[in-house]
């Protein structure tokens, strides 16, 4: 049976799959060194220690961590979360606020399918996550971009933007944000925690990267500044721990919203694995992620820096930013240099990138690009940005 385009749900129509998981097909190539991932370094994967946690886990539940549970999950992984977040980022909630769900991405899905009917505004940071876009996409929203600069989100054209659109939901990345690593200053993040109380709309503060940070002051979250209860804080232990386990948790001060997002959770997977939110669970009551965050932040530190000095082998004129963490760095060539053509002749030197005209909701800005350094050694990234300026030249 063949399906035409109509023939699908007009939802899912017009919606492309992600850039990055399509690069990834062009990367079997033998010595192809990729800068077009976000994952974390295998060096920063501990499988002896979650193999110990597993057999903890299994001791501690028995059987029953194998059967069906409570789509709102696991009590003892609540009560850890709810503590790291208070400590870590400053949230305002308890066990009560807190959902796992399966990586970020659930949470901010989720968020959409309790909130966002067809055509409702959405103010989004530009550039901002390629995955983000295609979920909200796919829920019918309008996409509203909010200018940025070195600072964040300009806050006084995001409030122009809510007196026009008079938005449900406000999408933001504050820390070493996906895909420019930029951080939202302090003075903004009160901002916006205001104006969201101001004009009554939702705040999705999507801070998976916060705790990677490899110099420079850790700020408080946007939520910390919430005294209402509009923001969502969502959070994940992909970055940290391991992102194939897929735990992570949104803190939901409002007891209704929370609500429709486990109803919305029920009828998506029943509930989070019962045994990987029990492996995390023990992870956090161990305290061991304080010595693995200092361990793994050395090793990306040197990495990043490998790569800001390889930005001497890109075209004069290249522009990038300066990340005090995360995973990523952004980089604008010269006006008139196209990213995606290059990225054909890029792949063929053997090094590949991720495109920057995709993290645009309005498209565009074609001399743009997205480079994470964190799976790859630092020699290897000092090849890879030769490669990357010698396929630029051509």
């Amino acid at each position: 049976m063949r399906f035409s385009e109509e023939y699908f749900s007009k939802y899912i129509q017009g919606v492309t799959g992600s850039a990055i998981r399509d690069i990834f097909k062009l990367l079997g190539k033998p010595g192809m060194i990729s800068f077009a991932g976000g994952n974390p370094s295998n060096r920063a994967l501990e499988p002896e220690v979650v193999r110990g946690l597993t057999g903890e886990a299994i001791d501690r539940y028995g059987a029953s961590i194998l059967q069906y549970g409570p789509t709102d999950g696991l009590p003892g992984l609540r009560e850890q979360t709810a503590k790291y977040l208070r400590e870590s980022a400053g949230v305002h909630c308890s066990a009560d606020n807190i959902l796992p769900v399966q990586g970020s991405s659930q949470a901010f899905d989720l968020l959409l399918k309790a909130l966002i009917n067809p055509g409702d505004a959405i103010l989004v940071e530009s550039p901002t996550f390629l995955g983000a876009i295609q979920a909200m996409r796919i829920y019918g929203a309008k996409l509203i971009p909010m200018p940025t600069d070195e600072e964040g989100v300009i806050v006084s054209a995001a409030e122009e933007l809510v007196k026009e659109h008079h938005p449900k939901l406000m999408y933001v990345i504050p820390t070493f944000q996906n895909p420019t690593g930029r951080t939202l200053s302090l003075e903004r993040r009160k901002a916006l925690a205001a104006l969201a109380a101001k004009y009554g709309f939702v705040i999705a503060e999507d801070d998976p990267y916060r705790d990677l940070r490899y110099e420079g002051e850790a700020l408080p979250s946007i939520s910390s500044f919430d005294e209402e209860g509009w923001v969502v804080y969502m959070s994940s232990y992909s970055k940290y721990i391991s992102p194939g386990l897929r735990v992570g948790a949104a803190a939901v001060p409002d007891a209704r919203l929370l609500r429709k997002m486990v109803i919305g959770k029920q009828s998506t997977d029943v509930h989070s694995p019962l045994l990987t939110q029990a492996i995390v669970e023990l992870y956090m009551e161990k305290n061991l992620l304080p010595g693995h965050l200092a361990r793994i932040r050395g090793e990306y530190r040197e990495q990043l820096n490998a790569m800001l000095d390889g930005f001497t082998e890109l075209p004069e004129g290249t522009a990038h930013t300066l990340p005090q963490g995360g995973l990523f760095v952004w980089a604008e060539l010269p006006e008139g240099m196209d990213a995606l053509p290059a990225l054909n002749r890029a792949v063929e030197r053997g090094v590949a990138f991720v495109p920057g005209t995709h993290f645009y909701p309005e498209g565009g800005h074609e001399n743009t690009l997205r480079l994470n350094f964190s799976m790859q050694e630092p020699a290897d990234i000092r090849e890879g940005m030769a490669r990357l300026g010698a396929a630029l030249r051509d």
